[in-house]
């Protein structure tokens, strides 16, 4: 079954900082490149931490601005948040990054994307060194296959046996099984193995069992919220 890569989606192009960057290199960077964080680097290309938007307010804040305002989005919630004066990459990077290896998988990125509120993450090697970024945006880019592709992939890996007795149809996404199988037990497997190819929304199942000539029991059709990785996964 096709998986896509984080090397497959993500933005190579990176913009990054030395940990000795000034507040002001900072904010033009993020302004010229029109990006909310850069990644810090040291000498040998390591990825060392992030400057965010969210860094750089912290830091500009007054004293009686009310604590946890702004709040880095490629950090953990309950990591700090930038010391307030702070004037350096150094001082101002958030040093706690998730960041993926170019082999993750999109869903498994998606998941952790969405487990640590993250909006996007850096992609390093073996290393550390900063390859790419990945993106909700590029996240999503799997859901941009095509349906026919969708079916043939289905047909293909899927079905197996069940491929003379079952009739798939895939329209923006979303797919329809129907047809006879043995078991409910194998109704039940074929909803859920196609639900995780990449690019399946939902699927609706119109799937019968030969044993006892009902209805499968209903595997409930669920449009997947694609940064879950509810249908990757």
């Amino acid at each position: 079954m096709h998986r896509t890569t984080v090397a497959d989606v993500m933005a190579s192009d990176v913009i990054t900082a030395s940990p000795d960057a000034s507040f002001a290199e900072l904010a033009r960077l993020l302004h010229g490149a029109g990006v909310r964080a850069v990644p810090i680097i040291d000498p040998a290309g390591v990825l060392i931490g992030v400057v965010s938007e969210a860094d750089l307010m912290a830091s500009a804040a007054r004293p009686d601005t009310a604590p946890g305002r702004w709040r880095a989005r490629h950090i953990r919630r309950d990591q700090p948040e930038a010391k307030a004066g702070a004037t350096t990459a150094a001082e101002l990077m958030t040093a706690f990054v998730e960041a993926v290896a170019p082999t993750t998988t999109v869903a498994t990125a998606a998941r952790l994307m969405v487990e640590r509120h993250l909006r996007w993450m850096p992609v390093c090697d073996e290393a550390g060194r900063v390859l790419g970024v990945i993106s909700r945006s590029d996240v999503l880019a799997v859901f941009l296959r095509d349906d026919a592709s969708i079916r043939a992939e289905l047909a293909d890996e899927v079905l197996g046996a069940d491929a003379q007795c079952v009739q798939v149809d895939v329209r923006d996404g979303v797919v329809t099984l129907a047809g006879e199988v043995a078991t409910r037990i194998d109704a039940e497997r074929l909803v859920r193995v196609s639900e995780r190819v990449e690019g399946v929304v939902g699927v609706a199942d119109h799937l019968t069992c030969r044993r006892d000539g009902q209805l499968a029991d209903h595997v409930p059709s669920s449009v997947v919220d694609p940064l879950a990785g509810g249908s990757a996964g």
